[in-house]
């Protein structure tokens, strides 16, 4: 797994933070309804100092979280660590289902755990044995039927499947999405972490862009991952989960609260 941080993160400037926090909360304050928006830590599983962190950081600003977990890396040992980090019933979290083991399984192309290539049996299999895991490790009010799927792509194969297992929801990336889904879709559209521009300047330019294309569309999904997060970009993270709290403009939710809006008559 890749841990080092984003350029972004490298040569990074409080400064140039500033202006780009400035410039989305004007950007917001020509909306006359808020928002949406929603935060999704993705490769969940094994505490860390950095896990820790970021859960402390949403629960100082009270802003809801859906977390990624993936069933393979859970285990009952794991469970009690996380435990005492954080209240798993707490309706900050949404705790929903990352692939099984986030393994590759296609031998060409992007990689991706639930693709074309695969049989329907073997992707019915995964899908279940992860959701299993979940249920009986996380517990079924804790555990939330949603998946995102490793490398945010799936098979529309796997998505019918999903819905066959009683899942309510998906998270992909909005930028890969080929066809609409059989699911609602909560795609991310803003990286915060996984970044590949060669510079601080080049990323802070392609994130405010990311911003802006997500007000249009009036839905801001942030993914992030904490193991390639460093200061600086709990720094930022801080900043924008500030305007999450303090701005009337942000109305800011995890899968749960999502889907329930997007089934009322």
């Amino acid at each position: 797994m890749n841990t080092k941080p984003s350029e972004l993160y490298g040569d990074y400037s409080p400064h140039k933070s500033e202006k780009l926090i400035e410039q989305f909360a004007t950007s917001l304050e020509q909306r006359s309804k808020p928002v949406p928006v929603f935060f999704r830590a993705d490769d969940i599983g094994v505490s860390s100092q950095n896990f820790s962190r970021l859960l402390k950081l949403f629960e100082h600003y009270e802003v809801p979280l859906c977390l990624a977990v993936v069933p393979g890396w859970l285990t009952d040992t794991r469970m009690k660590t996380l435990r005492a980090i954080c209240d798993p019933e707490s309706e900050l979290w949404c705790f929903h289902q990352h692939g099984w083991l986030h393994r590759n399984h296609e031998q060409q192309g992007k990689k991706c755990e639930f693709g074309s290539s695969r049989h329907t049996d073997d992707i019915t299999h995964d899908l279940l044995n992860g959701k299993r895991r979940l249920e009986s490790i996380l517990g079924n009010t804790v555990f939330q039927p949603f998946f995102t799927p490793p490398w945010n792509r799936c098979s529309d194969e796997t998505i019918d499947q999903l819905a066959a297992l009683g899942f309510k929801g998906i998270s992909r990336d909005q930028a890969k999405r080929k066809n609409p889904s059989l699911l609602p879709d909560f795609a991310i559209n803003i990286d915060l972490h996984t970044r590949r521009e060669q510079s601080a300047d080049l990323g802070f330019a392609a994130l405010g862009q990311e911003l802006m294309r997500g007000l249009e569309q009036n839905m801001l999904g942030f993914m992030i991952h904490h193991q390639r997060m460093n200061d600086h970009a709990f720094d930022l993270l801080a900043r924008v989960l500030y305007q999450c709290q303090c701005n009337r403009l942000i109305n800011p939710a995890h899968f749960t609260t999502l889907y329930k809006r997007s089934s009322a008559p």
